[in-house]
């Protein structure tokens, strides 16, 4: 039997862009029941939307990225739950290659698959070179691939294990932490070829909300202390916790997380770019902006 999906776009004033995500959607090639249901945030709903494979509803959870995730959750009966951000975009076949991954094995809650980023109309893929991402390398790497946009998960297991946690401050990095839940009961079953174009850059409604990222960062050090205990893992959000207080003109945590950072990974190449920007040599903007031209983040 083929499963039944349902694939959550949360929006928020974005309305051309949610045309193009919501259409890359319905264009999939799946031999089962497939419908969406688009989730307003703090946004008036646009009921033109509406179609036999299209629902439209308001986020009646905490406001913001989670509560809307969850609202989809929530209001779907389907067998699988996907989610597809409002600036994104699925390619062709993705549907039906994670289904037919997840689907091979039953222990799986999620499924997540490459991503092709689009930064300023330049494509650049990243996959995570595995078709099985544990919970240990989820610590030790972000795994810039294992994006919200990709995933599709089984609904019985993703509402037993939490849904996305609505407490993580701006819901910044709510993807990681549900990634996080989910490989700890079963590995992340990945298809590694890009499957979803992510558009990225500074327009991103989170690019540039530094204090929440860091207040964000410390909920995961608290949250999880496994990554305080992996050198590569502190070093890593040390060093993007410096970077973010440098980012507001906290010098003086700017230097502390940073000799933090030192301190657990010698090697950790966040710092250098944290000084620069505490020292005044160099604006945090400008410094993404070369990252993301790269296809890096910091």
């Amino acid at each position: 039997m083929v499963p039944s999906v349902g694939v959550v776009l949360p929006t928020h004033n974005r309305p051309e862009l949610l045309r193009r995500a919501l259409e890359s959607v319905l264009a999939q090639e799946y031999a089962g029941e497939l419908r969406a249901i688009v989730v307003y945030d703090r946004a008036e709903p646009d009921l033109s939307l509406v179609s036999d494979r299209v629902e439209v509803i308001k986020n009646d959870r905490a406001p913001g990225l989670a509560g809307a995730r969850n609202s989809g959750i929530l209001a779907l009966g389907t067998d699988l739950v996907a989610f597809c951000d409002d600036d994104d975009q699925w390619l062709p076949g993705k549907l039906a290659a994670q289904v037919e991954a997840l689907q091979a094995e039953p222990g799986a809650v999620l499924c997540s698959s490459g991503i092709m980023i689009d930064f300023d109309g330049r494509e650049l893929p990243r996959l995570a070179g595995t078709g099985r991402v544990t919970y240990d390398a989820l610590i030790q790497d972000r795994m810039m691939s294992v994006h919200s946009s990709t995933y599709v998960a089984r609904r019985a297991a993703l509402v037993e294990i939490g849904m996305v946690d609505e407490s993580i401050p701006g819901a910044q990095g709510e993807d990681w932490d549900l990634a996080l839940r989910a490989a700890r009961r079963h590995p992340i079953v990945n298809v590694d070829e890009p499957c979803v174009r992510v558009l990225w850059g500074l327009t991103s409604y989170y690019a540039q909300a530094w204090e929440t990222k860091v207040a964000a960062l410390e909920w995961f050090l608290d949250r999880y202390p496994e990554i305080g205990r992996s050198p590569a893992a502190a070093g890593r959000v040390y060093g993007q916790i410096a970077f973010g207080c440098a980012t507001v003109g906290r010098r003086a945590d700017a230097v502390r997380w940073s000799a933090r950072a030192l301190r657990a990974n010698w090697k950790e190449r966040r710092v250098p770019f944290a000084l620069a920007v505490a020292s005044g040599a160099v604006s945090g903007k400008r410094v993404l902006l070369a990252l993301h031209t790269r296809g890096r983040g910091i």
